[in-house]
């Protein structure tokens, strides 16, 4: 038995996808899996540093990690109308927001990357973990932030105040869905086993379409927000048809933003394929 190490977020789009995985609802023969739950920034790093074997990271970690990760055709988080927001405490526009400081959820998040995408002069950057940055805004120590996951439905209780919507930006800029957070695997695990583990993670996110109500005690017990209508919605919003397959529009969409990623200089250019 071959012993891989699997990192993914406490998300309950996350336990909801590898609930199946983990608990033996789903096979991956000859191989077990220890699970290492850990906010996105914190799996991007253990990724760069070469820790994890197969994992959940943001897709502006992977522009750098190409070398050494393949990314897999099932599991992620890319679509659309679910993209991060840039909140304030009062009305304002983005170009105010210019030399201001603002909170963001990680430097190697797919939120930042957006956020430089969106236009130059967003770099004076302060980084939380991302359920503390609305209140980090509330409390006046950023004079915006970055938000993602369940405060998207969450920040009006803060009194704050939507300034954009990257993800709607992002959309109607380039024509394609948001490429958020995706799923890769060590090139080194070879062709074949990372095609079993793409398989196997496929199986577990129809299980869990299938068996809805199964991963909900897995969800709730690592889950930042325990109200199940942000639950629901969270979930809804996050796992599609395209944490099934990405198929041709998802992996255009991840093509078009690594290809401005890197006309901007932000990522390397890499010459080998997304895929195993």
């Amino acid at each position: 038995m071959q012993e891989l190490t699997l990192g993914y977020s406490p998300c309950p789009n996350d336990t909801f996808i590898f609930y199946g995985l983990i608990h033996g609802r789903i096979p991956c023969p000859g191989v077990s899996f220890i699970e290492q739950l850990e906010d996105v920034e914190t799996l991007n790093r253990l990724a760069l540093e070469g820790r994890l074997d197969v994992t959940k990271i943001s897709y502006h970690a992977l522009g750098h990690l190409r070398q050494d990760y393949a990314l897999l055709h099932s599991g992620g988080a890319l679509g659309r109308g679910c993209g991060p927001l840039v909140v304030a405490q009062k009305a304002t526009d983005m170009a105010q927001l210019r030399g201001k400081k603002i909170a963001i959820p990680g430097q190697l998040t797919t939120a930042n990357l957006l956020l430089q995408l969106y236009g130059e002069g967003y770099d004076n950057l302060l980084i939380l973990p991302f359920h503390e940055i609305m209140a980090a805004v509330s409390a006046g120590r950023a004079e915006a932030g970055v938000i993602i996951h369940e405060s998207r439905f969450t920040f009006q209780r803060h009194g704050l105040q939507q300034v954009l919507d990257l993800g709607q930006w992002w959309e109607e800029d380039s024509g394609c869905p948001i490429p958020l957070g995706g799923i890769l695997a060590k090139r080194s695990l070879g062709h074949e086993l990372i095609q079993q583990i793409d398989q196997a993670l496929r199986s577990s996110v129809e299980f869990a379409f299938a068996h809805p109500q199964q991963p909900q005690d897995y969800i709730r017990q690592h889950a930042q927000e325990l109200a199940e209508d942000v639950v629901r919605n969270h979930i809804a919003l996050y796992v599609n048809d395209f944490s099934v397959d990405l198929g041709e529009a998802g992996i255009q969409a991840v093509e078009t933003l690594f290809a401005r990623a890197e006309q901007r200089g932000i990522i390397p250019p890499c010459d080998l394929p997304l895929f195993a």
